[in-house]
């Protein structure tokens, strides 16, 4: 989902606070940020007006952190408001592989869009982050990699525990990374009461994480305790360096993701 106020008040909305959230979790070790816009009254939008002020915001304040913008088309589903934030030439882009049927509302992805809005991410020099949701998301990458329309090392992220997507055990975590082609990076998303168990599943099996108030408005979901970016952010980072798993630095995750040739 993409929270408001109503859902918690730790939700940032505007351009700075968006920017001093991402400082925040910057200086915990973060090293990519995912970044939705948002209007004057807090609706999701397209604008890449919009979309820039966040990216200088966050680059005054993160200047070597890596962006990943959203082109979802779950609040808008024209594919040119989709793309236009590509036109800003963030490090990357969110391409969803297929079509999710959410609990409130679907997230449409035709075949048709998602083609042409990996053409678009490349014209830009835009990574793909390729959302997968099931194998068959991976499989439509690897289809689409083998047509030219997707360009290797690929960079996957799973999300599972969503109502109509893979469940969140960790066997469904490794046979989805395992379906993932060689060479390629990912990183895995637990939704809602998973993300925890998720996140650390990932980082047993050699994998990368995302974390935030999108995928889980709570510290402790049981509890409903709501948390901040930075509590979720703390939390993760202290237990892969408790699992050995040690924090990359923007410009080490930028080698990982191959964004540095």
């Amino acid at each position: 989902m993409v929270p408001t106020r109503k859902d918690s008040p730790y939700v940032p909305l505007t351009p700075e606070e968006i920017a001093e959230d991402t400082y925040r979790a910057y200086k915990l070790g973060v090293s990519s940020v995912h970044v939705h816009a948002r209007d004057e009254a807090g609706n999701p939008t397209y604008k890449k007006e919009v979309y820039g002020e966040i990216f200088s915001a966050i680059r005054r304040k993160c200047p070597d952190i890596i962006i990943c913008a959203s082109t979802s088309g779950r609040s808008d589903r024209s594919l040119e408001h989709r793309a236009e934030v590509l036109e800003l030439r963030p490090d990357m882009a969110s391409l969803m592989m297929g079509t999710v049927n959410f609990i409130k509302n679907p997230s449409p992805n035709s075949q048709e869009d998602i083609v042409a809005l990996a053409k678009r991410m490349e014209e830009h020099g835009v990574k793909p982050e390729l959302e997968a949701f099931e194998p068959g998301f991976v499989n439509v990458a690897k289809y689409l990699a083998s047509k030219g329309h997707l360009r290797p090392p690929l960079h996957f992220n799973l999300l599972l525990g969503s109502l109509g997507s893979m469940p969140a055990e960790a066997r469904d975590l490794v046979f989805l990374a395992g379906s993932v082609p060689p060479g390629s990076t990912w990183a895995a998303t637990g939704i809602g009461r998973f993300q925890l168990q998720v996140n650390v599943a990932s980082m047993l099996m050699g994998g990368h994480v995302r974390v935030g108030l999108e995928d889980s408005l709570y510290y402790s979901y049981p509890e409903k305790s709501l948390a901040t970016n930075e509590q979720l952010v703390e939390r993760v980072a202290r237990i892969a360096r408790e699992l050995g798993r040690e924090i990359a630095t923007p410009a080490e995750a930028r080698a990982i993701l191959g964004l540095d040739h």
